[in-house]
This record gives C-alpha cells, structure tokens and sequence, in this order.
C-alpha cells in the first residue's frame, strides 16, 4: 500500500486541535482552607458553574488530591482539573462512559471470519511507520456527546466521515442524532448505549447517513424523522471484520482509516488526563466509545495511538488522546481493553453517494 505520511506534526497540530484554556493553580492554594475555598471559586468561574455545595466542594478537593498526586509521578502522561471535578468517577461514567458497549456484544451473536475474507486488510503490508487522518483532511473537529450515553454513535460517525473523506477527497460532518432516533435495531439504544457494528449495518441498509447539518444533534432521543435525512447522504459498502483481540489487525487497519474502538473509562486518571501518552491505570469492561484516527511514537520511542474522543475540545489534548500501543501494553487486548471490539465502515472507491 502507499499512503502518504505526515509532515510538520508540531507545526500542524495546534491548528487542528485549536487552543483551549486549561484550569491553572498554585501548590500554596493547597496549603490553607481558604486556599482551596478560593480555587473552588475560580474553577466554578472558569467552567461557569453555578451550582455549590459542601458535598461537590469535598468532590472538588478529592478529585484536586488525586490530580496533585498523579501530576508528581514519573509517568508519561499529565491530568489536570477539567469540568468534571465536582463529579465521581462513579458519577462521570454513568454519565459520559456508559454505553454498555462490552454488554451489548455479549447480546450479539458471534463473529464469523472465514480465513480473514471478511478484513479486507488482513494481508497488508509495507504500513507506514506513522499516519494521522487529521492531517489528511479525513477527521472533523471533535464533537461533544455531552450527558447522553450516545459516545457509539459519536465514534460510529467519525469513522463513517473518515471512510468517505478517503473515498470522496471531501470531508462532510454527518449525523449522530440520526443513529439515535432512528437506529433502534439490534442492540442500539440512542442515549441508552449501543454498538458500532449494528451502526454500521444500519447505515449500510438504509442507504445512508444524513449531514449533521440537516439532522443535527440534540442530545437526546426523539422520533425519527425520515424527512430530515437530507441531501449528500453518505453511503456504506457494509463493514470490515477486524479481527478481536488484535494489536496487529488494528494497526493494519488505522492504516486505512479511522476504526471505532470499545474501551473502559473508569478510573480517575482517565477522567482528569490532559496530555501525553495514556499507559492506564483503567478498567477491563468495555463500556465507552472512541476512533483511532492515527499512530505515532514519541521522541524517545514510545508507541502511541491517536484516539478521538466526544467529550468536547476541553477534555485531553483539544478533545485526542494518545494511547500506548506495541510493547509494554497489556496483550491481547490493549490498554483499557481497546482491541475487544474494533469496527470499521467499508466504502468501496466506487459507491456513490445520493439523496435519502
């Protein structure tokens, strides 16, 4: 295969990811009552919150210890004070992490692989040794699913952008409030959680997704409304069968576009990770979705993953982060369990796409 790989990363980057303003305090606010009182305030100011209580304040200072704490271990990867510190990790998951993803599969029957037939990438070689779809122009600024379990969807679509931005040369935002009022097949439950797979056969037998400017998104479920599926409707050739439990397969697939992962979330590192390469500690049930949208390796040769998010442009690195791969990961299934469930959308170079 031949891609093009990227150039001019550092210089590129801050473009894509835009600037976003982090929560910034002294080690002395620490120190005092009236220290940590006073950064209470600021923190409410600076995400305008309105909302203050002894109960989140004893939230906040939990959260601000674990944060301080981490902050001060040799590790490749720095947390900060982001908008959920005043929120459990109990509370963050089932909020923003529980799509019951790994739940869902269970309910699903079984994958069949006929001799890798189905992964039409099994065979690949020659991967280049780094690819970012960002700066292919495959990837849409990252989105925010906000208190809806709907991250399956969100993941689903960034997947199905990526596909056709390869296909078409045309980057289009696509409709994640469409999956969620109108894909209530198989196992997909709009805010309730679901899976990328039966996204995928949905899309794929409804002969298309709509633009997520005609069908935008709300963050709750309504009735679907075939009406609004729109024009420039995104098509599918169905989906590749990623084989499970696999480094090797998601990378050689990465190599070809976005893929959708299943992984566990839990774990206040996680929730309060700002920048660098995620090594865990999390949990090993799938319950959240996100894409892959490229790999690298740092300066020193730490392997990484480039993962898009939906939690907003607040939360990682401007709403990425990147996630350890090849040694010293945890085999076969990946920090947080990221190789439990992968999932690509398969458009062939000639699928057109048409009006719904």
């Amino acid at each position: 295969m031949e891609i093009n790989t990227f150039l001019l990363v550092s210089f590129c980057l801050p473009l894509i990811l835009g600037v976003v303003e982090s929560f910034i305090y002294d080690d002395k606010e620490l120190e005092t009552q009236e220290g940590l009182e006073g950064m209470y305030d600021r923190w409410r100011a600076h995400h305008k919150v309105i909302h203050k209580s002894p109960e989140r304040f004893n939230v906040f200072k939990y959260n601000l210890n674990h944060v301080h704490k981490a902050n001060k271990k040799n590790r490749p990867y720095k947390l900060q004070l982001n908008e959920f510190a005043t929120m459990t990790n109990y509370e963050f998951v089932q909020a923003y992490g529980n799509s019951k993803i790994g739940h869902n599969y269970a309910l699903r029957p079984p994958r069949k692989l006929e001799g890798g037939l189905d992964f039409q990438y099994a065979n690949a070689t020659n991967l280049p040794k780094a690819i970012d779809w960002r700066l292919l122009n495959a990837v849409t600024p990252v989105k925010n699913q906000g208190q809806c379990g709907s991250c399956w969807a969100f993941c689903s679509i960034a997947a199905v952008e990526g596909i056709n931005a390869i296909r078409t040369k045309k980057l289009v935002s696509l409709s994640e409030q469409q999956l969620i009022d109108c894909d209530t097949y198989g196992n997909n439950n709009g805010c309730g959680g679901g899976i990328m797979h039966d996204a995928f056969d949905f899309i794929t037998e409804k002969g298309g997704i709509a633009t997520d400017e005609r069908y935008p998104y709300e963050g709750r479920k309504h009735h679907c409304d075939p009406e609004r599926y729109g024009h420039h409707s995104v098509t599918l050739n169905g989906q590749e069968q990623i084989p499970e439990h696999s480094e090797d397969a998601v990378m050689k697939a990465v190599a070809h576009g976005p893929v959708t992962i299943g992984m566990d979330p839990t774990g206040n590192d996680f929730m309060f990770y700002k920048e660098g390469v995620f090594t865990g500690p999390c949990g090993t049930q799938s319950g959240h979705g996100m894409a892959i949208v490229g790999y690298n390796e740092t300066s020193e040769g730490l392997k990484y993953w480039i993962v898009k998010n939906s939690w907003g442009a607040g939360w990682g690195e401007g709403g990425y982060i990147r996630m350890q791969r090849g040694p010293g990961v945890p085999q076969p299934d990946g920090v947080c369990v990221m190789y439990s469930h992968p999932a690509m959308p398969r458009k062939n170079p000639d699928q057109p796409n048409h009006d719904v």
